[in-house]
Order: C-alpha cells, then sequence, then structure tokens
C-alpha cells in the first residue's frame, strides 16, 4: 500500500486527491451544521411561531445544501481522474514489468494470474481509490464532529453516542482482520478459474477429439465451487456490518430518548437539541451504512494492491541494466566464432534433471549448425540459451567471442534472430509483422526477406500485398504461410545469427529444401543454426549436434555421425532409404 501511494499517487496526483478530499471535508462541514440549524428552527422559530427565522433558517440550509453539491461535484471529478490515472499507470508499469521478466520468472508467476492481476486486480485498486478519496475522510470528519457536537449539546448524551461507536469500531475491526484473507484467497481462486478457461479454450478441438468434455466440466465446476463458496464466505462476513451497525445505533438512539425524556419534560433540554442529537445520531448511521460498503472495497483493494505489487517488485532473473554495448569490429563478425557454448548446462524450476547437461561446441561465423534429437532431448532449450531466454546454470554461451549474458538485450536481439517452434503471428498486416525487429525496413528489405522465406509469391497474391491484413495468431493464413512469414520477419534487419527451432515442419520437402538453399547463398553475412527432426534438413549443414535426453552424444559432419555416432545413423535409417543415407 505504501508503493502504492508514494510511487503512484502522491508524484503525479497527490495534488488533485488532496483538493477532492479538502472539498469533501468542507462537504462535510455543512453536514455536521445542518442538525444545528434545524434545532434553532425548531427551537427559535417554529416553537415561537416565528416566520420570518423559519424562512431565514431554511435559505441557509438550502444554501448549506447548493455549497455541498458544487463541492461533491468537484471532489467526484478529481477523484475519477485521479482512480482512472492511477490505474492506467499500473497497468502501463505491470506491462511493461512483465516484458521485463525473465521466461523463468513468467512461468512461476503463471500466464493466467498476470492476466488476472493486470485486469480485475487493477480495477479493484481503482474502485477502492476512487472511493477511498470520496468517503474515507467523510466517516472520521462525521463521527469526531457528531460526537463533540452531542457532548457540547449534553456531555450525558454524548456519552452514550461515543460507547456505541467505539463498539461499531471493534466490530468493524474483527470482520476486516477475516475478510481480508478471504479477499486474497479469492482472487487466487480466480487465477484458477482463468486457467481452466484458458485451457479450455486453446484445447478446446482435442478435448472434442478425445471425449474429455464431461471430465472438463467436473474439473471447471469444482474451480468454480470452490471460488463462490469463497465469495460466499467473505461476502457474510461482510454482511455482518450493516445490520450489526444499526442494531447498535438504534438502541443508542432509543437509549438517548429514553435518558432524555425528563430533561424535555423538565425543560431542561430543548426539543430542538433532541431533533439535532438524533440527527447526529441518524447522520453517522447513514455515514457508517457507507463505510461498511467502503470497508469491503477496501479490503479487496489492499488485496489486490499487494498481488499488483508482488509482480511490481519481482527482480526479473535476466537483466541487462549494467550491460553496456559492445563494440564488434568486422572481423569479429565475419571470420570470428559466432557461437560456442562451453560446458552449458541448463535445469528448469521445479524441472527435476538437466534439460540440458555439459554441452560443448563451435560455431564458425559463416557456417551452419544442425541439431537433431528426438521428442525432449533438448533442441529448444538450446536456442533459449543461445537467445539468453534462460542463463546456462553452469558453464558458458558465447556471442561473437563475449559472454551472452553481458550485451544488451537489444544488441544481442539485434545479433542474433530466433524462429519459434509454433509460427506466432499478431493482428495487422503483413508489414506490421515484418517490421518487428527493424521498424525503419524498406519494402525492398521486406520483399528480400520474403523472397529468403519462400513466402514472396502467396504475398505478392494477396490484393495489397505487404499491406494485406493479417487476423490475431494469423488465422486467415495456412499453417505453411504463418511458418514462412516467421521466417521472413527473423531476416529483416540483417541479423548475424539465424536460429530456426523446428520452424520448417509445416513446410513440404521442396520449399524446404529451397529455404535451406536461400539460407546457404547467405552464409558469407548469416549464421545458421538450424533445429529440426528432419534428417534432410541438417545432413548438409557443416557440423551436426545429435541429443538424447539433454546430452551431447554426437558432433560432427553427416559422414561422421553415420560412423561414429549410432543414435544418429538410426535416425537417418529411420526416415531415410540406405542408399540416401550414404549419398
Amino acid at each position: 500500500m505504501k508503493k502504492l501511494f508514494t510511487c503512484f499517487m502522491l508524484p503525479k496526483y497527490g495534488t488533485r486527491a488532496l483538493m477532492a478530499t479538502g472539498a469533501k471535508s468542507i462537504e462535510v462541514v455543512g453536514d455536521l451544521l445542518t442538525p444545528l440549524i434545524i434545532a434553532r428552527m425548531i427551537d427559535v422559530g417554529i416553537t415561537s411561531g416565528n416566520i420570518y427565522d423559519i424562512i431565514r433558517y431554511g435559505l441557509l440550509l438550502v444554501l448549506i445544501a447548493c455549497i455541498g453539491f458544487a463541492f461533491t461535484i468537484f471532489c467526484q471529478y478529481n477523484a475519477s481522474i485521479v482512480s482512472q490515472g492511477i490505474g492506467t499507470d499500473l497497468r502501463s508499469a505491470l506491462f511493461v514489468k512483465v516484458q521485463e521478466l525473465s521466461s523463468v520468472d513468467v512461468h512461476r508467476l503463471g500466464t493466467d494470474t498476470l492476466v488476472t492481476r493486470l485486469i480485475n486486480d487493477i480495477n479493484q485498486v481503482q474502485v477502492m481509490v476512487a472511493l477511498g478519496i470520496r468517503q474515507l475522510m467523510r466517516w472520521p470528519i462525521l463521527a469526531v464532529g457528531s460526537i463533540v457536537a452531542t457532548f457540547l449539546i449534553d456531555p450525558q448524551l454524548g456519552s452514550v453516542f461515543l460507547g456505541a461507536t467505539l463498539i461499531v469500531g471493534i466490530i468493524f475491526w474483527c470482520i476486516i482482520r477475516r475478510t481480508t484473507v478471504l479477499f486474497q484467497t479469492l482472487q487466487e481462486s480466480l487465477d484458477t478459474v482463468s486457467l481452466f478457461m484458458r485451457e479450455m479454450l486453446s484445447g478446446v478441438r482435442v478435448i472434442r477429439v478425445f471425449r474429455r468434455e464431461e471430465s472438463e466440466r467436473v474439473q471447471f465446476a469444482q474451480a468454480v465451487d470452490r471460488q463462490t463458496h469463497i465469495a460466499a464466505t467473505a461476502a457474510n462476513y461482510s454482511a455482518l456490518l450493516n445490520p450489526a451497525t444499526f442494531f447498535i445505533m438504534y438502541a443508542g438512539i432509543a437509549f438517548i430518548f429514553w435518558i432524555a425524556a425528563p430533561q424535555v419534560t423538565s425543560r431542561s433540554l430543548s426539543a430542538g437539541s433532541i431533533v439535532a442529537l438524533v440527527g447526529y445520531m441518524t447522520q453517522t448511521l447513514l455515514a457508517v451504512g457507507y463505510i461498511a460498503n467502503l470497508i469491503i472495497i477496501v479490503t479487496r483493494g489492499v488485496a489486490s494492491t499487494h498481488r499488483v505489487m508482488e509482480v511490481l517488485d519481482t527482480t526479473p532473473g535476466l537483466s541487462d541494466e549494467k550491460n553496456a554495448p559492445i563494440t564488434l569490429s568486422d572481423q569479429e563478425l565475419s571470420d570470428g566464432v559466432a557461437l560456442e557454448l562451453r560446458d552449458a548446462t541448463l535445469t528448469y524450476d521445479g524441472g527435476g534433471d538437466p534439460a540440458l547437461s555439459h554441452i560443448s561446441l563451435t560455431v564458425p561465423a559463416g557456417t551452419t549448425l544442425g541439431i537433431i534429437g528426438g521428442t525432449g532431448s533438448g533442441k529448444s532449450s538450446l536456442a533459449k540459451l543461445c537467445e539468453c531466454l534462460y542463463e546456462p546454470e553452469e558453464g558458458s554461451v558465447e556471442v561473437f567471442g563475449h559472454a551472452a549474458s553481458t550485451y544488451t538485450f537489444s544488441q544481442l536481439r539485434h545479433l542474433v534472430s530466433l524462429v519459434p517452434q509454433h509460427a506466432s503471428l499478431v493482428s495487422g498486416t503483413i508489414r506490421t509483422n515484418l517490421t518487428w525487429r527493424d521498424a525503419h525496413a524498406t519494402d525492398e528489405d521486406l520483399w528480400k526477406a520474403l523472397e529468403l522465406a519462400q513466402a514472396a509469391d502467396f504475398v505478392r497474391e494477396k490484393p495489397c500485398q505487404l499491406d494485406s491484413p493479417v487476423e490475431a495468431g494469423g488465422t486467415n493464413f495456412s499453417g505453411g504461410q504463418r511458418q514462412r512469414l516467421t521466417i521472413a520477419r527473423a531476416l529483416v534487419g540483417n541479423p548475424r545469427i539465424v536460429i530456426l527451432d523446428d520452424s520448417a515442419s509445416a513446410l513440404d520437402f521442396a520449399t524446404d529444401a529451397s529455404l535451406r538453399g536461400a539460407l546457404y547463398s547467405l552464409r558469407t553475412e548469416v549464421t545458421s543454426v538450424i533445429i529440426s527432426q528432419r534428417v534432410a534438413a541438417v545432413m548438409q549443414a557443416d557440423q551436426i549436434l545429435v541429443l538424447d535426453h539433454g546430452h551431447q552424444v554426437g558432433l560432427g559432419t553427416h559422414k561422421e555421425l553415420l560412423a561414429t555416432c549410432p543414435l544418429y545413423k538410426e535416425i537417418c535409417l529411420s526416415q531415410l532409404r540406405p542408399e540416401e543415407v550414404e549419398a
């Protein structure tokens, strides 16, 4: 909560928040004066039948109401600006923070809970800030002012009022302690519901194929039931506030009437004073009703604030904050070692056995490295190491003679371009998708990349060509077209190392061969790392790395591995005829 005020409210919205609370305070002063004015109207005007005093005090009440209305509008306006502004700033900060987090951090926090915190939790914070500004000052001023006023009217009756207020305060404190924990648990249960929804939507076809609808429905129902139970429990506790408050306050009013009746009879206490006392009690009662709802909202807001701040306070597992751009000579880029792994070992958080164990290899600039192995052998993990998406647990990864972790992320991403295993396009146009690596790329640059990726033909057939629309996820393109566009995007901006992580799996053999031929034509400029389960895709590489369950079991040319690596030979014979293997 402290960080919310010191970092997001005070620097930018402190003045507005202060003006809004000041306006609300002035409005409350009018509310405190109203019972006294009504008392004077009764004692001076109505009792004596003085029409002039009745009109005078009546006009004064109208004036106070108009002033209060104006200050209320002013408070509402500024409170809305503050709450919406804080919500916008929090979302922006959270979005930027998530982009800074490493893959390990995102996996640990969970994508579903991050979405919930970005949307639902920040909404709760906005509501808390808005109502807090409008109502948080009203309660203490009204309570203290009402108690002081009742003591000035009659100390004995003021004591009754004070006692009732203290009892209500104790009830509030007990309920708040319980509901704060419940609302935190409630938000966590919403994360689980979001997870089930995401898994269901992403895997709906698989669920139908395997007839798992009923099983998924049961699991989802269990998650929803748990969330409903927690929400109902929190609501039940919160629901105790209003009836308990009303009971105590009405009991207090009845007790005041019982004590005050003899004083009114003896004329030691005027009728107007009794009306004022009841007015203060009623006014406070209504305020307590507002504060009861405010407490519920603040409790939710505090729980949501802690969840948002947990993400903002997360220290990224990988950072380039202390790194400076590295100057690379033309000789290093063209004749040096493009990529080198020295005894690199990678273990995922909670993954048990290492995903990669003691991998060592050297890839000279301008050459091609092929990586092959079965499912789960560590091929994609190796690609992530080269992109510095993960840091090795042991050993090192060097890019052009420098540790990958010493580059700035922008420089490393400029040098090394990764084509992920699953093609990923975003809504927009072909042009906007291709210019991710280089926003200033010309049409010539884009068409060159499309030609290399074997995507130029089908793009030219589009009515708008480069400006043809792309739907979210690239659903208006086939799987092979999406892969080729993703490859083209990776080639824009003249990368020095291109890593294709099984990114040609949806391509036919002819297109795959043409793509590899195009990459070979760039060998003086680009170092290629081709990860594939197809032998044909890697057998022409300058060297081939064979992986088996994270272990390096072979490294060499195609012919060398046929003679020295049984696993590689087995893979070759399972995909090709013997004469093709020996060719």
